[in-house]
């Protein structure tokens, strides 16, 4: 038996985020596999951060703007950029296979577009999520070993935001957006029933998902952070810098590992690094760790 521990963190410029201790975490996470989201560097200074470590990089063509990467003890067999021709996914969408325990595991490092609503990043969004849609199915066929981490910018669920009825007209919760996580994570194969209304009046009619996957199929991935986590508020990856949001836990849940059928029955773990302070935080996201058993 071989196992694997891949940890996933937006690091908000990872030369930012290494002046301010993330080596530190490093060190004392041992993850085998970093997948990274808004690097804003190029790979001189994702080596520099992570010295001795194999280093995969997307960049974003905006200098200073999103960029993905994944930094491994062990070479990826293979990597792929880019999720289709048209598709907005320079800088926001890195694959790599790896060898473990005599079978091969493909990781994603992924960086969703936060969108903004009735404008053409929100556009650029809807087309990121549907090349997403159209490239799980491929990644997980024949029971093939998969996972998609990164900071996916949706939260699913009511559990993944403190404050989810406040942001229902917003990109982040819009209820087209979750349906997708709907459609991803439904029954393989089975009719997606979607999301009932929540709440009263405005508040009920924008969190109700049901349309969006009417007559859809779900496609059997694991949001390993909630099955972990159960039933219950977060816990969250993300939270403003805005008044108290971190001191009071009023965060999002916004980073996942998304593991196909295969891989979601191999894992063993999962946990969120949240900073035990506020004046520790390296990035306004924590990381997010999973350790997958490989037979």
């Amino acid at each position: 038996m071989s196992s694997v521990r891949i940890a996933s963190v937006n690091v908000n410029g990872i030369r930012a985020a290494v002046r301010k201790g993330m080596q530190a975490w490093v060190e004392q996470a041992a993850p085998d596999i970093i997948t990274i989201q808004e690097v804003r560097a190029d790979r001189s200074h994702v080596e520099a951060a992570l010295p001795g470590w194999h280093i995969l990089e997307e960049e974003a063509p905006q200098k200073g703007r999103a960029g993905v990467a994944i930094a491994s003890r062990e070479p990826a067999v293979a990597h792929r950029t880019g999720l289709g021709e048209g598709v907005d996914a320079q800088g926001r969408w890195l694959e790599a296979d790896f060898e473990v325990g005599g079978r091969t595991v493909t990781v994603v490092s992924a960086y969703v577009h936060s969108g903004e609503v009735d404008t053409q990043k929100q556009e650029a969004k809807w087309g990121f999520l549907d090349a997403m849609e159209t490239r799980m199915p491929q990644l997980a066929a024949s029971g093939a070993l998969a996972v998609i981490t990164g900071d996916l910018n949706v939260g699913h669920r009511p559990f993944d935001i403190k404050n989810w009825k406040g942001n229902v007209a917003r990109a982040g919760y819009l209820a087209r957006e979750r349906a997708y996580f709907d459609r991803f994570l439904g029954a393989e194969g089975e009719p997606v029933p979607g999301q009932e209304p929540i709440g009263r009046g405005k508040v009920g009619e924008l969190s109700d998902t049901r349309a969006y996957s009417e007559g859809r199929s779900g496609l059997g991935w694991v949001d390993v952070g909630r099955t972990f986590a159960g039933e219950v508020e977060g816990p969250y990856s993300w939270w403003s810098n805005r008044g108290q949001a971190f001191d009071n836990d009023t965060g999002w849940r916004i980073d996942y590992h998304l593991a196909s059928p295969a891989l979601a029955a191999l894992v063993g773990a999962y946990r969120v690094d949240r900073y035990p302070s506020y004046d520790a935080r390296w990035s306004d996201h924590a990381p997010v760790v999973a350790e997958y058993a490989i037979s």
